[in-house]
């Protein structure tokens, strides 16, 4: 079950007694979690009728007694118990999950991992109740599910503030969730974010940031990638090399396909690049100033560089040191 299926359900008063939320992507964890605590009950209801309990500090017989209780004044209670992971003798809770009281809406967050499918405990869930299962997004994804969710909100991004958006935060949905919100809070009455909003109001530059080094790599400008590479020697947080390279490598990558595709026109690109235009054309720049052979050494030049990154044939060297020696052995040697 996904959480907008949950929370679709719970809008519509369909509850069931018991929910388990586990996986590595907090966001939608995070978002059931909140709806279960701020919407399924009123206000005057939810004062007699919601507990909290935190796994680090919950003992499991309070949480099978709340969880045991009738509601005062109410239809239904909620009992929440977040962050399970760290709770201790969790397995105790097998008893009332097998037979949880229908009043009570039980909902149990399990962050950062999956509970072992082959326990007694994991069987019982899966049995009784509703499971919520969430992996961690691919990189090649965020652009596609930014650009959606940032429309369920009633608003529009144009394709550079994306790519942008998505390159300077990473796989981090509750971030992205968050800078979106600061963001549409300025807009004022335009519903379209613009790169000068990105700029703005997360404090990413439009002129150096990843998608301007890919830029100024692609057409082999060594004196504006150097340029960048200094200003992210200055300005650490903007760019950090572990966020660098893996986004060269993921451009190149792509490029390298293109080399293979008959259809080189920018129509037949955007579907690689989730329908970005300036991705696409970005592509085919890179492919008219490149080889094949090139591309293949680029990306084996950025996994060398990688490796480096981490201290491997490379110990005392500078993560711009290593940027700028990069650069100029992708555009001079390749």
């Amino acid at each position: 079950m996904s959480a907008e299926k949950i929370i679709s359900d719970w809008k519509k008063n369909i509850f069931k007694p018991f929910y388990w939320l586990e996986g590595e992507e907090e966001f939608y964890i995070d978002t059931v979690i909140d709806y279960a605590e701020h919407n399924i009950l009123t206000e005057a209801d939810a004062a007699f009728n919601l507990t909290l309990f935190y796994g680090k500090d919950a003992n499991w017989t309070e949480v099978v007694n709340a969880c045991s209780r009738y509601p005062m004044f109410a239809q239904r209670q909620v009992v929440l118990l977040k962050e399970a992971q760290q709770m201790k003798d969790i397995d105790k809770l097998e008893n009332y999950i097998t037979n949880p009281l229908a009043s009570t809406v039980f909902v149990v967050s399990y962050k950062g991992k999956t509970i072992d499918g082959r326990s007694k405990l994991a069987k019982i869930i899966k049995q009784n109740g509703e499971v919520l299962s969430v992996k961690k997004l691919y990189d090649n994804q965020l652009p596609g599910w930014t650009n959606e969710y940032i429309q369920s909100k009633g608003f529009t991004i144009t394709p550079r503030a994306l790519t942008l958006l998505v390159d300077h935060i990473g796989n981090d949905l509750s971030r992205i969730a968050n800078e979106f919100e600061k963001v549409s809070m300025n807009l004022a009455h335009r519903k379209n974010i613009t790169e000068d909003d990105i700029e703005k109001y997360v404090g990413i530059s439009k002129e150096y940031n990843v998608f301007e080094l890919q830029e100024a790599l692609s057409n082999k400008d060594l004196a504006k990638a150097i340029t960048i590479i200094q200003y992210f020697e200055g300005n650490p947080k903007a760019a950090p090399i572990q966020m660098l390279l893996p986004a060269l490598y993921n451009h190149f990558s792509k490029v390298l396909t293109v080399f293979q595709m008959t259809d080189k026109t920018e129509k037949a690109l955007r579907p690689m690049f989730y329908n970005n235009p300036y991705a696409a054309r970005q592509a085919l720049e890179t492919v008219l100033n490149y080889s094949y052979t090139g591309v293949e050494q680029t990306l084996m030049l950025l996994h060398e560089y990688n490796l480096k990154s981490v201290g491997i044939n490379s110990i005392g060297i500078s993560d711009a040191s290593l940027m700028k020696e990069l650069a100029v052995k992708i555009i001079k040697h390749t």
